[in-house]
C-alpha cells in the first residue's frame, strides 16, 4: 500500500477522503476526537504544497440536503486546530465545489460539504454511485484515502475514487492498519478481548473470528443479557435479542472446547427505569428482578473484569459496559478502561462509543497504545472481511 510519501504533492490538488463524523448537539460538536485524528496527514499534505481538498460525510441524511448535518460546523473546528484558514464548499462536486478546489493557493485547504448529500454516494448501483464519483474526481489530480472509520462501506468517496486517480494511503489509515495486524498476526499473548455496547448481533461475526485467537472474552453492555439468557438466568426488562440466544449458547460451548475462557459478569446495576434518577442497585447476575432492567455491570463484575485483564499482554476493547453517560452506570465502563491502562498490555481502544467513553469518563487518551477511530472497520476487519476502502488503496 503506497503512502503519501510516495506521492509527488507540491502544487497539485490532493482530494484527502477524512472520517469527520462527529457528534453534535444544536450545532456544537461534543467530541473533536475524528477531526483532530485527521490532522497530521493533512498537516503533512499541505506544509508540502499541495492544495488539499478534504471530503467526509457526518450522519445518515440518505442522500438528501439537511442543514443540521451540515459540515460547516467542522469546517470552522478544522480551521481552529490546524490554525489555518479553511475554505468551506457549499455543494459536495457542484459549482461551489469547483470554484472552491480552483482557488485554492498551495499549502491550501478547503473542506467539501457533506458527501452523503449526494445520493451517489451511498448508492448500490455501479453506475450511479461512479457517475458521483467522476465528478468528485474530477475536482483532484491525486486522492488520498485517509478515513478508516469508513474504509468498510462500499462508497464512492471510498472505493470508486481511487480507482480513478493516482492514490495512496494517509497516516491515519497506515497507523490503524499496523495496529489491527497486531492483533491478527503473532499476537503477545495472553489476548484479552473486552467486548461492550448494546446488541449481540453487532459482534457476532467478531466473537466467531475470536473463538480462534483470543485466549479470552469479556463481555457486558447490553449485548450481555442475551448471554445470561442463554445461560438460563433471568434478565428482567433488559435488552434482549431472543433470535441470538441459540448462537450464543453454540459460541459457549465452542470456547469451552476450544479453551477459550468467557467471562461474563457476576453482577448487574439493575434499575427501575432507564434513567440517571430511576431507583437501581447492583443485583446478582442471574437474580435480575422481573420488573428492572440491567444498565451498567456490578462493582464485583468491575473487580472481576480488572482482573481478567490484569496480566493480558494484548488487549482489545469494543464496547462500553454499561449506559456511560448517565453517572450511575458508568462505573463499569470506567472500571475496564482502567483496567487497560493498569495491565500494561498493548491496548486498543476500538472506536466508536468506548474511544467516546474514554474521553467522556475524563481518561488520558496517551495512556492506551491506540484508539482506533473506526468501530465498525476495527470489527470488520477483526472477523477477517475484505475491506472496500482498503482493497482499492492496495489496487
Amino acid at each position: 500500500m503506497r503512502t503519501i510519501d510516495d506521492l509527488d504533492v507540491e502544487g497539485r490538488r490532493v482530494l484527502v477522503r477524512a472520517d469527520l463524523n462527529v457528534p453534535l448537539e444544536d450545532g456544537a460538536i461534543t467530541d473533536d476526537g475524528r477531526i483532530r485524528a485527521s490532522l497530521p496527514t493533512i498537516e503533512a499534505l499541505r506544509t508540502r504544497g499541495a492544495k488539499v481538498i478534504v471530503c467526509a460525510h457526518l450522519g445518515r441524511p440518505k442522500g438528501e440536503v439537511r442543514p443540521g448535518l451540515s459540515l460547516a460546523p467542522v469546517a470552522a473546528r478544522l480551521g481552529e486546530l490546524l490554525r489555518a484558514d479553511v475554505a468551506f464548499a457549499t455543494d459536495v462536486a457542484g459549482d461551489s465545489a469547483r470554484a472552491t478546489a480552483g482557488a485554492l493557493p498551495d499549502g491550501g485547504i478547503a473542506l467539501l460539504e457533506n458527501l452523503r448529500f449526494e445520493p451517489g454516494e451511498t448508492s448500490k448501483d455501479d453506475a450511479e454511485r461512479g457517475a458521483f464519483a467522476d465528478r468528485l474526481a474530477a475536482l483532484a489530480e491525486l486522492y488520498v484515502g485517509d478515513g478508516f472509520g469508513a474504509v468498510h462501506r462500499r462508497h464512492a468517496s471510498v472505493f470508486d475514487v481511487p480507482k480513478r486517480l493516482p492514490h495512496a494511503a494517509g497516516g491515519l489509515i497506515v497507523a490503524e492498519v499496523e495496529v489491527l495486524k497486531r492483533l491478527t498476526e503473532d499476537v503477545e499473548r495472553p489476548y484479552a478481548v473486552a467486548l461492550g455496547g448494546s446488541k449481540v448481533s453487532d459482534k457476532l461475526g467478531v466473537i466467531d473470528n475470536l473463538l480462534g485467537k483470543a485466549d479470552r472474552i469479556l463481555v457486558g453492555g447490553g449485548m450481555v443479557f442475551t448471554f445470561l439468557k442463554a445461560q438460563g438466568h433471568e434478565v428482567g426488562r433488559s435488552l434482549l435479542e431472543e433470535d441470538q440466544l441459540g448462537t450464543v449458547r453454540e459460541y459457549l460451548l465452542r470456547a469451552e472446547d476450544t479453551g477459550v475462557e468467557f467471562v461474563l459478569p457476576v453482577d448487574i446495576v439493575a434499575a427501575t427505569a432507564f434513567s440517571a434518577d430511576a431507583d437501581h442497585d447492583a443485583v446478582p447476575a442471574g437474580a435480575i428482578p422481573s420488573d428492572r432492567l440491567g444498565l451498567d455491570i456490578g462493582p464485583e463484575s468491575g473487580k472481576l473484569f480488572a482482573a481478567r485483564l490484569a496480566d493480558a499482554r494484548t488487549i482489545f476493547w469494543n464496547g462500553p459496559m454499561g449506559v456511560f453517560e448517565m453517572e450511575p452506570y458508568a462505573n463499569g465502563t470506567r472500571a475496564v478502561a482502567q483496567g487497560l491502562i493498569d495491565s500494561g498490555a498493548f491496548t486498543v481502544v476500538g472506536g466508536g462509543d468506548s474511544a467516546a467513553a474514554v474521553r467522556r469518563l475524563g481518561f488520558d487518551e496517551a495512556a492506551f497504545s491506540h484508539i482506533s477511530t473506526g468501530g465498525g472497520a476495527s470489527l470488520e476487519y477483526l472477523e477477517g472481511k475484505t475491506l472496500p476502502g482498503l482493497q482499492a488503496l492496495e489496487d
